[in-house]
């Protein structure tokens, strides 16, 4: 069966080829009338544009790059599925890459991005390294870069992240207004911007409340469920004397529940526990887990509706970054409430 072409469009409708090639590229020149009749013919036609040869007419390819240190976790599949809902809406497709925390993975995915010529990179950066030096060169090349979540403030970028000193102040104030006085914090080992916040609010509501910092109650690690279980324990072995545990990530905290609880210990009577993201399964759990909120599906959709403003403009990079900082929400459960 013959492929339809632009030129059978064209006959069809009895308009020039190049009408029909600017109204199918939406073209301004194009009268949204003879748009909505050439897409129905098209359609009606079953004409399928040659997406390459569109893209090295118009320089542009319609593709975004996506990069996410990991899937596993729910807070970035519901980032990604936000985003991807509004640039999809938006006639944009995505090509997702996941680091695995790892920097040569994160340079791999940025270079194929680079090289499939996408229209914009966004990305959660990893937590390899401090300086990033390889972002750099995409925002002097030119190429529409914006950070979510994880960002690099160093660089003139724009951004969409929550506001982790916030939450991190919120979850220790919430453990000391519920009469934990001794409050051991898991934190990453990670030199991410996310996690000093998360400790900085921790530690500023310590003193904001009179209570120590203690720096012997400050555990990092790679953030995970054995982790939570062996910070824990080593409180435990070290006769240390703590009330609560604030995790900077829900794994961490989940683990120092099991340990708990299989240790005999009642959660939240004898010892609170707080999280951080809202992983679907804390709410499950018994006790369930109290923790923060990031807000994920809005942190997708502000990202995409930032990107769709900001490519938009002549000059991507010709003003003051925009930064959007998201407040997080307090999800206060059973495992920090005590009857």
């Amino acid at each position: 069966m013959k492929k339809t072409t632009i030129h059978d469009i064209a006959r069809e409708l009895d308009v020039t080829f190049s009408t029909v090639a600017r109204a199918l590229n939406d073209h301004p020149a194009i009268s949204a009338a003879t748009k909505a009749a050439v897409l129905e013919t098209a359609k009606r036609l079953n004409y399928q544009q040659n997406k390459l040869a569109s893209s090295l007419r118009s320089g542009r390819t319609n593709v975004i790059g996506i990069i996410v240190p990991s899937l596993d976790t729910s807070f970035f599949s519901s980032v990604v599925h936000g985003l991807e809902k509004v640039m999809n809406e938006n006639g944009y497709s995505m090509l997702l890459y996941q680091t695995g925390e790892s920097l040569s993975q994160e340079q791999k995915g940025i270079e194929t991005f680079l090289q499939s010529r996408v229209d914009g990179i966004i990305s959660s950066v990893s937590g390899e390294v401090e300086i990033k030096e390889f972002y750099e060169q995409i925002s002097k090349r030119q190429v529409p870069l914006l950070f979510f979540d994880r960002a690099i403030n160093e660089l003139p970028v724009p951004s969409v992240t929550i506001n982790d000193y916030r939450a991190g102040f919120l979850a220790t104030e919430h453990l000391i207004g519920q009469g934990y006085k001794n409050i051991a914090h898991l934190t990453s080992d990670q030199n991410l911007t996310i996690f000093k916040e998360r400790f900085r609010g921790y530690r500023d509501a310590l003193q904001r409340y009179n209570l120590p910092v203690d720096e012997k109650m400050i555990f990092k690690g790679k953030l995970s469920l054995e982790f939570g279980k062996e910070s824990v324990q080593q409180m435990l072995d070290k006769q240390m004397n703590f009330d609560a545990v604030f995790a900077a990530e829900d794994y961490t905290a989940m683990g120092a529940l099991q340990l708990l609880l299989e240790k005999g210990y009642k959660v939240p009577e004898e010892i609170g526990i707080m999280g951080f993201a809202n992983e679907a399964f804390g709410a499950f759990v018994t006790p369930s887990l109290s923790t923060v909120d990031q807000q994920t599906i809005r942190m997708g959709e502000e990202t995409a509706h930032l990107f769709l403003k900001l490519i938009g403009s002549k000059d991507y990079y010709g003003t003051t970054p925009e930064r959007i900082v998201l407040d997080p929400i307090l999800l206060p459960r059973r495992s920090s409430q005590p009857d």
